[in-house]
């Protein structure tokens, strides 16, 4: 089989790799990075016009895209030059906006670049657990709880909350799904940077006036969430590659007795693990986009078990590079650092390896 991307998809990922190469190399990451937003609307504004975030929508939802291939051919270009601007957010937001109906112009404003979406669903006590839901909505569908590690929620301008109908059964049902104005009253954002050079929230809901996008939400959430792990996949396996190439670079150039140290075989067995393993999240990263339009159950099984094995490869990734770069692959200076940091914040996001193998085998016994 042909795993290419077609033409207009290759045409995309070049033109968006062609902008990052020319507009966001890393030191000008590294300013936006250690900015007090933590993000630059400029370059959001300038890749929405690009079409970048139109590709993550169909044409229903006013797009030009929004398969797991589109979400692959743009991630893994972010992923190559560790963008931090909100894609993610807007990604999953943005697809329960599109599958509930309701939230057309919000929508739009999105695509276009004009508003920003966060999608804060996980709580301190959840541990990757989609249905372990403490948020409450009242009658008046005021939201009372907390939200914890929201990529980019000081950058939105609307969130989207998962909260439980007061009276609800527990489990996967009673979740329905809520649409908050940043800044509203009673709703508050403490943010912070985080490890791999974005920035992350907590949200606290004491009585915030919300609008309902969705009742009985849990399918929506699962399939945003599914939307988030093939996104995910796709930036690690494009981050893997220029580790990989930086590291065959290094193994050229650095010498020792007198030669290039990627003459010592022990080295070259190494680097070719981390080839052929690169090569297996690639292929999982693959199956979870072909999947994430298929029926709930393979396309679940598919994306736990891409996020599996994203976490356990990157893992070994970042750890062989940073060993094959000596003490240097530890310093700010060098960028393998700061992928490296990127991919084990991955390996956490949405589940981490333990969860999902949990969740692919317990999966698998539905089948």
């Amino acid at each position: 089989m042909d795993f290419n991307h077609n033409d207009d998809r290759q045409m995309l990922g070049d033109t968006l790799g062609r902008y990052l190469q020319q507009r966001y190399p890393m030191d000008i990451r590294h300013g936006i990075s250690a900015s007090q937003a933590g993000w630059s609307a400029e370059h959001w504004t300038a890749l929405a016009e690009l079409g970048i975030v139109g590709a993550l929508f169909d044409e229903a939802a006013g797009g030009f895209g929004g398969t797991g291939f589109d979400i692959a051919a743009v991630f893994e270009q972010l992923g190559k030059a560790l963008v931090v601007e909100p894609f993610l957010g807007t990604l999953m937001a943005g697809r329960v906006l599109a599958k509930a109906g309701g939230q057309e112009a919000i929508l739009s404003d999105a695509i276009t670049g004009t508003t920003i979406l966060a999608f804060a669903h996980e709580e301190a006590q959840s541990h990757y657990d989609l249905a372990d839901i403490a948020t409450q909505a009242g009658e008046d569908q005021a939201l009372t709880g907390a939200k914890a590690v929201v990529p980019q929620i000081e950058a939105a301008s609307h969130i989207l909350i998962s909260a439980r109908v007061a009276g609800s059964p527990g489990e996967e049902g009673g979740i329905d799904l809520f649409l908050v104005r940043a800044g509203a009253t009673g709703a508050a954002v403490r943010g912070y940077p985080m490890i791999d050079g974005g920035r992350g929230g907590e949200l606290t809901l004491a009585g915030a006036p919300a609008i309902l996008v969705a009742g009985d939400g849990y399918p929506l959430i699962e399939d945003a969430v599914a939307a988030g792990i093939v996104a995910l996949s796709w930036e690690a396996v494009g981050i893997m590659d220029v580790i990989k190439a930086a590291t065959l670079d290094y193994l050229r150039t650095r010498k020792q007795f007198g030669v290039p140290i990627g003459k010592f075989q022990a080295l070259q067995h190494r680097m070719a693990t981390i080839a052929l393993e690169i090569e297996q999240a690639r292929s999982a990263a693959i199956n979870a986009a072909a999947a994430l339009d298929e029926p709930r159950i393979k396309r679940e099984r598919a994306v736990s078990a891409a996020k599996y094995t994203i976490g356990r490869v990157g893992t070994l990734v970042a750890e062989e590079a940073i060993q094959l770069h000596g003490g240097i692959g530890m310093t700010w200076e060098l960028p393998l650092s700061h992928y490296a940091k990127r991919l084990t914040m991955i390996g956490h996001q949405l589940g981490d390896e333990d969860h999902h193998l949990a969740r692919f085998a317990a999966l698998g016994r539905l089948l």
